[in-house]
């Protein structure tokens, strides 16, 4: 096993994708097929369109392509697509775009739009596809329909709320998706309970793994950087307390 070291995973989790709005500097570059390059933006906390993270052309802030809610995180799809996950009720939701297709729209179309909407994801195109993994799925791996167009993605980690039975019951879990082999693995942190954490005012925020010792570890907003034993469900130790 490879020595773990904590400079590394705290770079690695720097460049980690966090939920928008928060984390939407994190949000990975697009380029789409034919070269078109597009960008990230955020409006902002106050008005009509804010906390709104918007993907558009440079240069172009009152127009957009895709625009994300709060808790939405994009990902890349190779070769050339980009992926969204974000909670669905008692689903999580995974959909992929092709940005050639997205058509543009104005801002003025989403203003106001996301506050009194439970919707997470606005675009005037459809995604090419989508899929929802529910929550309810207990400790274990399990098999996944995942459509063809997301079956480029090799690991996906995505930090979920879990339901907690009582206070000493995980309250989130990590969901690592294999989309290629169309399997998730469902990891309880068994650490985190009601009983130990605010759950709500903390929460895990963002996940990776470390690719010299594969072990799991993320940040807990409120309390710091975690690393977590092999198992993936144990808190090993604290790499850093929170700023």
């Amino acid at each position: 096993m490879a020595a773990i070291n904590t400079s590394r995973l705290r770079e690695r989790l720097s460049k980690t994708v966090g939920p928008a709005p928060w984390y939407w500097q994190t949000f990975p570059s697009v380029q789409s097929h034919t070269g078109r390059r597009l960008v990230w933006s955020h409006h902002g906390e106050h008005g009509p369109i804010g906390h709104v993270v918007t993907l558009g052309a440079e240069g172009q802030s009152a127009r957009a392509r895709l625009a994300l809610n709060t808790y939405c995180r994009p990902f890349l799809v190779p070769p050339h697509f980009v992926g969204v996950w974000c909670p669905e009720g008692r689903n999580i939701r995974f959909a992929c775009f092709d940005p050639d297709n997205l058509q543009e729209f104005d801002l003025a179309e989403v203003a106001g739009w996301f506050k009194p909407s439970s919707d997470r994801i606005y675009a005037a195109s459809a995604p090419m596809a989508e899929f929802e993994v529910p929550l309810s799925l207990l400790p274990s791996t399990h098999k996944i329909e995942v459509p063809a167009a997301l079956q480029s993605v090799d690991e996906l980690i995505v930090p979920t709320s879990y339901k907690a039975m009582s206070n000493d019951d995980p309250a989130f879990a990590l969901f690592i998706l294999y989309l290629q082999a169309g399997l998730v693995e469902v990891l309880p942190q068994k650490w985190f309970t009601a009983a130990q954490y605010s759950v709500g005012r903390q929460w895990i925020t963002r996940a990776a793994r470390d690719p010299a010792s594969q072990r799991l570890f993320g940040e807990c907003y409120g309390v710091g950087t975690f690393l977590l034993e092999e198992d993936g469900c144990e808190l090993a130790e604290w790499i850093s307390a929170a700023q």
